[in-house]
């Protein structure tokens, strides 16, 4: 275990807004205490010195995933299943997330819920639950079985909002709610995002007045950019307020239209939706009793549909250098501050600063492998 106090020595400390070189984080139990100059380290302060070159930067934050770990959050909505996958995701950067389940029946979601309570409150890296429908178009279900998509209820919106397992994430298809029941959300403090959906753009912009402020997977599983119906995804990038998830994978979205994405004003974040095989040894995973197999770094049904991804938040960190041609200091951003700030965790998480949870990753910055994690101050190798 670490000292109380103590500190983490790099080459680079990026604090989410700006560098310092050959500096140091100090801990002090969960939460960092200060940013310091090496050389101004007060004698006898025990300092953990990572290798030559490496960068610490705040720990990453995946708002979207489904599995990992040979765990399916759908098939284990338990609090081991959650921590399996937690521990999974941790190899690559993630130091909080949330499980996110995939549209299922009342009974499953009351149990994935209950388990994110008890989850939250023993794990520090689980900040709450992401419920990916089941209020979805069945025009745009993407791998989601279309025979639980359904329309909410007054059982649903008491469910939802039922506080005691940290936040709440809601991905809906606005066409698919009644006029209010965003507001309603958005009022209990949930975090309403649009996806799976063939909005217009007239109704997304309607959905966003009520208080829905994200979009999932953007471009993936919605209606499409077009010259004379621009859809959610106009709506989305022409509002600065906005959080829009990145899946940066070279499979999901052709990387020429997330780099047109970062032209707009909205903001991005990274995410993985990933699945039981991140962090695993299986080469495959039953999802609603079909065959998931992974081909060429693809996930698939048997019918050649998406099944999520393959990918960790690492991996999506250097995609975003390499393909989108990001700089690092930004991918790092919309890794870690720009999915707390989405979250509404921004003055807490995403950054390193004093009073700030310690959550810290450590990378290669040219290869962007993950040397180390801590979360709340407790090093993956402890």
């Amino acid at each position: 275990m670490s000292p109380s106090r103590h500190a983490v020595a790099a080459s680079h400390v990026f604090d989410g807004t700006g560098l310092h070189r050959d500096s140091a984080v100090v801990i002090e139990g969960t939460d960092i205490v200060a940013i310091e100059a090496r050389n101004n380290l007060p004698p006898g302060l025990p300092v953990r010195t990572l290798q030559s070159g490496a960068w610490l930067a705040p720990g990453f934050i995946d708002t979207q995933v489904n599995g990992g770990g040979d765990v399916l959050f759908n098939d284990e909505p338990t609090v081991d299943g959650i921590a399996a996958i937690a521990a999974a995701h941790r190899r690559f950067g993630t130091t909080a997330l949330l499980p996110t389940l995939i549209s299922d029946t009342p009974e499953i979601s009351a149990k994935a819920i209950t388990a994110v309570a008890a989850a939250h409150a023993a794990i520090p890296s689980v900040l709450g639950i992401h419920l990916e429908g089941p209020f979805l178009s069945p025009e745009r279900p993407g791998v989601h079985n279309p025979h639980v998509l359904r329309r909410p209820d007054g059982d649903d919106l008491k469910m939802i909002t039922h506080h005691g397992h940290g936040v709440t994430l809601v991905t809906l298809a606005p066409e698919q709610v009644p006029a209010g029941f965003i507001n309603e959300l958005a009022a209990a403090g949930v975090r309403v995002a649009l996806g799976h959906s063939v909005a217009t753009y007239a109704q997304t912009r309607a959905a966003m007045a009520e208080g829905l402020n994200g979009f999932t997977h953007l471009f993936n599983a919605m209606r499409p950019l077009a010259s004379r119906e621009p859809g959610p995804i106009a709506a989305a990038l022409e509002e600065p307020s906005v959080w829009f998830g990145m899946i940066v994978d070279g499979v999901h979205v052709d990387p020429a239209m997330l780099r047109l994405a970062l032209r707009g004003v909205a903001q991005p974040v990274l995410v993985t939706d990933a699945m039981p095989p991140v962090g695993g040894a299986r080469p495959g995973f039953s999802l609603y009793g079909d065959e998931i197999t992974v081909r060429d770094g693809r996930c698939l049904r048997a019918d050649g549909t998406l099944a999520g991804s393959m990918l960790d938040m690492a991996s999506a960190v250097r995609n975003c250098v390499d393909q989108l041609g990001v700089p690092l200091t930004d991918a790092l951003r919309f890794a870690s501050s720009n999915p707390a700030n989405f979250l509404g965790l921004g003055n807490r998480l995403g950054r390193l600063a004093p009073g700030y949870r310690a959550d810290l990753v450590a990378v290669d910055p040219d290869t962007i492998d993950v040397v180390a994690t801590w979360v709340a101050g407790a090093a993956s190798d402890e």
